[in-house]
């Protein structure tokens, strides 16, 4: 049965046909509506992307449910297919891949255009060296958010037996005979480096130990697939990885878990557009920190099930100061610190709260720039440097045409766009559309006004 997408998506969809088109887009929004209903949340992004990847590490037949149709997963399968897998939907989120036909081709680079895409294509590094030996790719692409290094991913396969070198025409270009176990200590604790030595591990002769490893639940979520193919891994969850060596991995029909990141965007879009929002399919283990982030601006929830959660629209809309009355600070950290993605969140939200309050993103050089958009909306932000903002509120916003330059700055512009009085227009919301599923649909659902043109 084939699904059925919503009217503002301009797309006709065939299984079998890829969805990656480049298409860039652009959202028609008619803001200050009330908005109220239930949202069911998709699978996550981050966890299916390196799950994918996962499949590439076994012959037998791999499948995924929970899977998110979205522009990075289209691309990363068009990868697979690329390298001999079989890839195919056998329902609206249920992926079955069959990986037993891939080589890598010698003479023939992965395709640039699709590598440039999207960052996790860096993701094909640890599993094509573990199962054929080697890997050229282009340089990675994806969001632009600042300077994004792979020394992490050198340093770590190099630990492994790798050999890892960057051509003179920019190529990444790692090999190796054989892996073999070791202590591996990660310069960061980088969620795709840690997600690419621990593919790359599993199949290696010997134990590896992964210290200062990210333990976000997307890193959970794949380390939790690879054990129901056979792979023996110690520690999961926290920041010190075991990992035994096996001699082969098999299939696996596995489950890919919520997605906290959209779980936060919609916490984000009823607080500020004072909505009352009831979320189903959520984990509220992955909520501790987040559920920090937004009290500190006077935004909570409730939990009412073991997977649901109510946003109610009475919240007290008042940010907090400090204990010893100072100006409160939002920053991000690591797992289990506040999440990167979600600081353009709680920056718009944060404009709709009375009190002021610093933003501070320590992890990327560019990510804070999509804040001249809400300045131009009529946001009361003081852009210190790229690195920290002051968000003054409650602001009035007004309709303004603006451009995403990101997944969550886009959709932060979004919830921006469904706060103001007027009509907006969002483009290149093809950045957005890589991150959310149904966005315009689950929109359209809780009573906005919005429109998708080609």
């Amino acid at each position: 049965m084939l699904p059925v997408f919503p009217r503002c998506f301009n797309w006709i969809v065939n299984w079998d046909i890829p969805l990656y088109h480049g298409d860039m887009g652009s959202y028609i929004v008619d803001g200050a509506r009330p908005l109220e209903g239930h949202i069911t949340i998709s699978g996550n992004k981050n966890a299916a992307l390196p799950c994918i990847a996962a499949s590439l590490l076994t012959d037998d037949p791999v499948i995924l449910h929970n899977v998110p149709m979205i522009e990075d997963v289209s691309v990363m399968l068009d990868l697979l297919r690329f390298l001999g897998s079989e890839a195919t939907w056998i329902d609206s989120n249920s992926l079955r891949i069959v990986s037993s036909g891939i080589s890598q081709r010698k003479n023939d680079l992965l395709p640039p255009h699709l590598v440039d895409a999207i960052r996790a294509s860096i993701l094909l590094a640890g599993p094509l060296v573990a199962r054929v030996g080697s890997v050229q790719l282009p340089p990675p692409g994806g969001d632009v958010i600042g300077f994004r290094r792979l020394d992490t991913h050198f340093l770590a396969l190099e630990s492994l037996g790798s050999s890892c070198r960057i051509s003179s025409d920019g190529y990444l270009d790692i090999k190796a005979q054989r892996l073999i176990g070791n202590a591996v200590f990660l310069d960061e604790a980088s969620v795709t480096g840690t997600e690419n030595v621990i593919m790359a591990a599993v199949l290696a002769e010997g134990t590896t130990t992964i210290s200062n490893a990210a333990s976000e639940p997307h890193v959970q979520d794949l380390c939790l697939m690879l054990v129901s193919m056979g792979a023996r891994i110690a520690g999961i969850g926290s920041n010190l990885l075991t990992i035994e060596g096996v001699g082969r991995l098999f299939g696996t029909d596995y489950r890919i878990g919520p997605d906290y990141m959209e779980v936060g965007s919609f916490i984000g879009l009823a607080a500020a557009t004072k909505g009352e929002i009831v979320l189903e399919g959520v984990d509220p283990r992955h909520l501790s920190m987040i559920s920090k982030g937004f009290g500190r601006i006077g935004v909570g929830w409730q939990v009412t099930g073991p997977s649901t959660l109510l946003i109610p629209k009475k919240q007290s809309r008042v940010i907090r100061k400090t204990v010893s009355g100072q100006t409160h600070k939002i920053d991000d950290a690591p797992w289990p610190g506040f999440p990167a993605d979600l600081l353009s969140i709680i920056t718009v939200a944060a404009t709709q709260m009375k009190g002021s309050i610093l933003i501070h993103e320590k992890m990327y050089e560019s990510r804070m720039f999509f804040i001249d958009w809400l300045i131009r909306m009529g946001a009361d932000i003081i852009l210190c440097d790229p690195h920290r903002a002051i968000v003054n509120g409650p602001a009035r916003l007004r309709p303004a045409e603006v451009s995403s330059p990101d997944v969550r700055a886009g959709m932060a512009l979004v919830i921006a766009a469904l706060s103001a009085e007027g009509t907006s227009t969002i483009q290149n919301i093809y950045q957005i559309e890589r991150g959310y599923e149904r966005l315009c649909e689950k929109l359209v659902a809780l009573g906005a006004k919005i429109q998708r043109l080609p």
